[in-house]
């Protein structure tokens, strides 16, 4: 079983996954900044958050190019 053509066939296009990863790199950059503002035990946990989030960049990246790569 491929799971790219799975999620394909289930409506998914490389432009859902193009706009994930650049939701995640936003929302990774507003915890990064909201956490600017805490003190120190709350800003490390907050930061953490934000690195987390950052690293699903990547792999919404990825599975637009597969999913583009599905849909040709």
């Amino acid at each position: 079983m491929n799971p790219v053509k799975f999620i394909s066939d289930l409506g998914v296009k490389s432009e859902h996954a193009y706009w994930g990863g650049f939701a995640s790199i936003v929302v990774a950059l507003v915890a990064w900044i909201a956490s600017q503002g805490k003190d120190s035990n709350d800003k490390a946990q907050s930061d953490r958050w934000g690195i987390f989030i950052g690293h699903w960049a990547p792999t919404f990246f990825a599975l637009g190019l597969a999913l583009k790569h599905e849909e040709k």
